[in-house]
């Protein structure tokens, strides 16, 4: 069976700058190698459930984030209004990053719709010059082009390092965030997913109110 997956290496930021480390050396690696949408996942990931996802509780409006998508044009989250947002904030030099974006791409090509939207943002200082030859090189489709060159939305949101992902509900509340690498397509996250876009936001809770826990 498929499970959420997580690798060892998270990259941790320092100061919204691009600088950051591998928790299981001392020193960064090199930029990753370029990995295909038909590359087999790299071996020694680390199997993750669901229980590693943070609910927000209490549910809080996610603030306000500019940032341009792949023409230029100024976007806020408040344009997928009325639809669940994955909101992964990810960066070429990252490793754990680059091999996620395989199972995103398949995510946003599976779900994407009037329901459902990836926004894949990129805080590459390059933007568009550096993200868009990173999407044909790997062949990612379905995917649109999100950019924050500045690295603001990273301390706006008050991340610890990246990949981050947020969970977004239809009225542009945070559900909650999973930190590192996951095998998005797997279809325990799918029915996941799926059970948050037909309940119109919030986590399930049982009958004294506590956060039902799913998967794991």
């Amino acid at each position: 069976m498929r499970t959420l997956a997580a690798t060892a290496i998270f990259c941790v930021t320092l100061g919204g700058a691009g600088l950051w480390m591998a928790l299981a050396g001392p020193s960064a690696p090199p930029p990753p190698a370029v990995l295909t949408l038909d590359q087999p996942a790299a071996p020694g990931a680390t199997a993750v459930s669901l229980d590693k996802f943070r609910y927000m509780e209490p549910l809080t409006p996610v603030p306000e984030l500019p940032f341009l998508d792949g023409e230029g044009r100024r976007v806020d989250l408040s344009e997928f209004k009325d639809r669940l947002v994955l909101l992964n904030l990810w960066a070429t030099w990252c490793a754990p990053c680059v091999k996620e974006m395989p199972a995103l791409d398949r995510l946003q090509a599976q779900l994407g719709g009037p329901g459902f939207q990836v926004v894949a943002l990129s805080v590459d200082r390059g933007g568009k010059d550096q993200v868009q030859p990173f999407y044909q090189r790997t062949g990612v489709k379905n995917l649109a082009l999100y950019l924050d060159p500045s690295s603001a939305s990273m301390q706006t949101l008050k991340l610890r390092g990246l990949p981050t992902t947020l969970l977004v509900d239809q009225e542009g509340r945070e559900l909650g965030r999973i930190e590192g690498a996951v095998e998005w397509d797997s279809p325990e996250v799918i029915a996941f997913l799926r059970k948050h876009m037909g309940q119109g936001g919030g986590p399930n809770r049982d009958s004294r109110g506590g956060v039902v826990r799913t998967g794991g």
